[in-house]
């Protein structure tokens, strides 16, 4: 069956933290039962690509949209060019609007494919989905003036509340302080939510833990123009072991444009999970029901080397995020990477070997019958002395495609030694690479 309108229950998922005001849960659980809602959830452009710790928010979304409310994702256009305070410890570098153009054109596409995604392999039902909007607010901004915006919303907002915002007061005690534009930006994202409720009934805001100031600031500026009370829900931000938050700030940023975290980087980071986060993850990032993650877990604890559970968490977001395409070349990679075999290697494409191996030294070189391993290595450059290219081979220190290679006189053979994409990976020891690009073959 479709999915349950009263999404609060998945505070027990632990998608959603808190609810404001605390005290009208009752009231906001009868609103979702007895009426579709709409719920939307702001986005700063500050970079090309969001990543995992957004995720969660858009999931959040997906989740809203499953239960047949309406969702609105929100790119702040305008107000990155402000910055938002929330969590920072100085102020942001200003972005010029082209940036900002094509980070809004970027993040789009991305949201756009997410959608998509959700809407072909996890929506097995028959009914359609409330179509999802994605809005600029520099659209709402673009013809007010700064006066007329200060005389007629600036009057609903009291200074003494503004100070007192855990973003506003954590800044204000540090020596660098804040600037008049950081403290705005409570008051625009405020009215942003003020236009979506008078312009889409929009009556639910979401927004990580951090951004309960600015979610106060909204529904206390709704309250006040149109007498209505609407609705926050935070949901957790996501933190590393040691507490740190995910994210571009933090510079560990897992980004869901796969021209910034390829689709295997993003797959292996899900793969990797500690035993003790794979369930709550499972939670977190799935639609996956109760019982299923609970018969998950189960066979994963059956032996856990296997890792079941982190393969099947893995699996569902990369295909979230980056489709069947990307899944089956994150497959692919790390098939090829770990498991073993040379046959795995002939099946990637060229793009994808340069992505598993963008740290290695490439090279091109033109492919001569007769061309030998000692050829390679010394023509690539891996070796300065053949002496020394001798003997590393003679002792077994040279793969080529994970083939270990033990005479220097072997002569390369292209169906064996080369790829079908005519490229050899060429291994020093453990962990150096060299890529080497054959031409005229």
């Amino acid at each position: 069956m479709p999915g349950n309108q009263n999404i609060i229950k998945l505070h027990e998922r632990g998608i959603f933290q808190n609810i404001f005001p605390e005290e009208r849960s009752p009231d906001l659980q009868r609103a979702l039962v007895g009426s579709q809602q709409c719920m939307y959830c702001g986005f700063d452009p500050t970079a090309d690509s969001l990543h995992v710790g957004n995720l969660l928010a858009i999931i959040a979304l997906l989740h809203g949209q499953r239960a047949g409310h309406n969702v609105i994702a929100v790119l702040g256009s305008a107000t990155a060019q402000i910055g938002d305070p929330s969590g920072k410890n100085k102020e942001r570098d200003a972005m010029d609007k082209s940036t900002i153009n094509a980070n809004v054109e970027s993040i789009s596409k991305s949201l756009d494919a997410i959608f998509r995604n959700h809407a072909e392999h996890f929506w097995p039902f028959e009914k359609e989905l409330s179509p999802p909007k994605i809005l600029q607010n520099g659209e709402w901004y673009k013809d007010k003036s700064i006066i007329h915006f200060l005389s007629t919303t600036g009057r609903n907002f009291r200074m003494g509340s503004m100070l007192q915002r855990d973003s506003v007061k954590s800044r204000l005690s540090t020596a660098e302080g804040m600037s008049l534009t950081e403290f705005m930006y409570q008051v625009f994202q405020a009215y942003d939510w003020l236009h979506l409720h008078k312009n889409h009934k929009c009556t639910i805001q979401l927004g990580g833990n951090d951004q309960l100031g600015n979610i106060v600031a909204g529904f206390e500026l709704v309250k006040k123009v149109t007498n209505k009370e609407l609705f926050g829900i935070t949901i957790p931000l996501l933190t590393t072991k040691s507490g740190h938050k995910f994210g571009k700030s933090a510079g560990n940023a897992i980004w869901l444009n796969a021209k910034r975290t390829s689709a295997f980087h993003f797959y292996q980071h899900f793969l990797r999970l500690a035993d003790t986060e794979v369930e709550k993850y499972l939670n977190l990032f799935t639609f996956l029901r109760n019982d299923q993650i609970s018969e998950i877990i189960k066979q994963h604890d059956k032996d856990r080397s296997k890792r079941i559970a982190q393969k099947k968490l893995a699996s569902e977001v990369t295909l979230l995020v980056h489709g069947d395409e990307g899944l089956s070349s994150a497959l692919r990679c790390t098939e090829a990477l770990y498991g073993g075999s040379p046959a795995g290697l002939a099946k990637l494409h060229e793009q994808e070997l340069r992505e598993l191996f963008s740290n290695a030294k490439s090279s091109e070189l033109f492919y001569e019958p007769g061309t030998t391993v000692f050829d390679t290595v010394m023509k690539t450059g891996t070796f300065n002395r053949a002496v020394d290219a001798e003997r590393t081979i003679k002792e077994g220190g040279i793969y080529l495609n994970e083939v270990r290679m033990s005479e220097a006189s072997h002569v390369l053979i292209p169906s064996q030694h080369i790829l079908p994409n005519n490229i050899t990976i060429l291994r020093l020891g453990k962990k150096n690479y060299h890529l080497v690009k054959w031409l005229g073959l």
